[in-house]
């Protein structure tokens, strides 16, 4: 569909899902500015800090148990809505927490609403995708990259005024309500179990073959939670390890902030151009491909042994994890068996222990053999998301009409 036919309901549709990421990325990223500050507060060491934070990730896990359950009937949209709300209305309160236990409660229900708000605002973006009959999926998370940045800048301006954790995070999540509210009723929703026979009597047809029976999952889902699983661990590695990679060689603290950057400007800058290589390539050649620069480009980084060349390295890992998950997510949520909502809800639930094992288990080789070795960790995973694409079927149905999508919803 060119650009110039795509209905106003449908763009009003995407800027709604758009609002969600940049939602979720300044909420995030706005968070982990502060947490320096908010550790200060509350005195507590570096040991016991992993340990509060482990809240975080048992909450995302909860929600996600719940969410694969019960989303094919609720749809993506209220839990979205209730996961967006729930993120802007906890972050302050953590951010002001004077007890342990209060901030570990606080990480805790910030985990459950931040599950409960990722995997549905991917099935939505799956959703309008599939109605503009185009790949866009990655421009959805290139908004979550720049809601990331614009949250850490916040904290950047906050710092240098003095001004108080809760105090910017509560000022953002005003703005941000207030973005979100203006563009509520555009949100659309994933496609109910019995969205087909509603259509087939609105328009007095029947239906031209048995319904396509429903299944929970499928071994094409399988390998898509595969990749998506081994992505999440290179991406959650190079966000914990790059800056310190660099500082072992020799870099200092600065040029380790600047290894982190490189990283993060390259996946923002591959999703802003991605669908259309996406679209040009097909979606198998593109995984194969992109993680292929994943590999030889942080692989010859690690062989040089370089601050240059680790930038280079993980400024490749970057472009090749960029738009990864974003095609895994267009792939899961089009099976034709498996409802999109479910599907995308089953991704995220196999990426969920990327987020909690890959940072620590680069530490813990590195231990052993030190942070360079650990890190062919990523090659290794890279090439193995090489391996794993070459049994992907790349099938995405063709966009719905205009008049069949808006009865069905």
């Amino acid at each position: 569909m060119p650009p110039a036919s795509v209905p106003r309901r449908l763009k009003g549709e995407r800027t709604a899902v758009s609002v969600l990421f940049v939602l979720a990325g300044t909420v995030m990223g706005g968070w982990a500015g502060r947490i320096p500050s908010v550790r200060a507060q509350l005195g507590v060491s570096d040991g016991e800090w992993g340990q509060i934070v482990l809240g975080m990730p048992l909450g995302v896990l909860v929600s996600l148990l719940v969410l694969q359950r019960v989303i094919t009937r609720a749809g993506a949209r209220r839990p979205a809505v209730i996961g967006a709300f729930g993120m802007l209305a906890i972050t302050p309160v953590a951010a002001s927490a004077g007890s342990t236990a209060i901030i570990v409660g606080c990480l805790f229900a910030l985990g459950l609403a931040q599950g409960l708000l990722f995997g549905p605002m991917n099935a939505l973006a799956v959703e309008v995708e599939r109605d503009y009959g185009r790949s866009i999926l990655s421009s959805f998370h290139a908004w979550f990259s720049a809601g990331q940045f614009f949250g850490g800048l916040c904290g950047v301006l906050a710092g240098l005024f003095e001004l108080a954790p809760s105090l910017q995070l509560a000022a953002c999540a005003l703005m941000l309500a207030g973005l979100h509210l203006a563009t509520l009723r555009r949100l659309p929703d994933t496609q109910q179990p019995d969205d087909a026979a509603q259509v087939d009597g609105a328009t007095g047809a029947l239906p031209s073959a048995a319904p396509t029976p429903r299944r929970s999952w499928t071994p094409q889902l399988a390998v898509l939670a595969a990749v998506g699983f081994l992505t999440s661990i290179n991406e959650g590695a190079s966000v914990q390890w790059s800056a310190q990679y660099a500082v072992t060689l020799g870099g200092g603290i600065a040029v380790g902030s600047l290894m982190l950057v490189s990283y993060s400007l390259s996946i923002a800058g591959i999703r802003l151009f991605g669908d259309r290589l996406v679209q040009r390539l097909g979606r198998r050649l593109f995984l194969q491909l992109s993680a292929t620069l994943t590999a030889v480009g942080l692989g010859l980084g690690l062989l040089v042994g370089t601050v240059p060349a680790a930038l280079v390295g993980f400024a490749c890992v970057g472009i090749g994890s960029g738009c990864i998950v974003p095609t895994v997510m267009t792939l899961a949520g089009n099976q034709p068996t498996v409802p999109s909502a479910r599907a995308v809800a089953l991704i995220s639930l196999g990426q969920w222990p990327a987020f909690l094992l890959g940072p620590p288990l680069i530490g813990g080789i590195g231990e052993l053999v030190g942070l360079r070795a650990a890190l062919w960790v990523i090659v290794v995973a890279a090439l193995v998301i090489v391996a794993l694409a070459a049994f992907v079927r790349d099938q995405v149905p063709a966009p719905q009409s205009s008049t069949t999508t808006a009865s069905a919803r």
